[in-house]
């Protein structure tokens, strides 16, 4: 099993910037990549950006945060970031972050998400 639990949302205004953080443990040798997904109300929930845990790091972003998102990790692969700049108000939205383990074509594990709100 993998636990994973975010912080760092809050309130920010339009052109601001914003870093969550979501904290990993349990079996994480088993978990070959990590993402952020949001859900903003009334809408489905949305990949935002993903990273491999092995040592290729390789990333990837949606094309409404590419250029402005920043997603990275730490050595440990303990801790997944998600680097949030120039914010724009369609970025308010629940943020979870979420793991995929080896062999896997899904997301398996779920952190319980942390809010953002981008106000003009």
């Amino acid at each position: 099993q993998v636990q994973l639990v975010e912080s760092g949302g809050g309130s920010v205004q339009a052109g601001g910037s914003l870093k969550l953080s979501c904290d990993a443990s349990g079996s994480l040798f088993s978990i070959c990549r990590m993402g952020w997904y949001r859900q903003a109300p009334g809408k489905e929930r949305e990949l935002v950006s993903s990273i491999y845990t092995d040592d290729t790091s390789t990333t990837a972003y949606s094309d409404s945060v590419k250029d402005r998102f920043t997603i990275s990790q730490n050595n440990a692969k303990t801790r997944l970031y998600l680097q949030m700049d120039s914010l724009i108000l369609e970025d308010t939205a629940v943020y979870y972050c979420a793991a995929v383990r080896c062999g896997s074509v899904s997301y398996n594990y779920w952190g319980q998400g942390t809010q953002v709100t981008v106000s003009s």
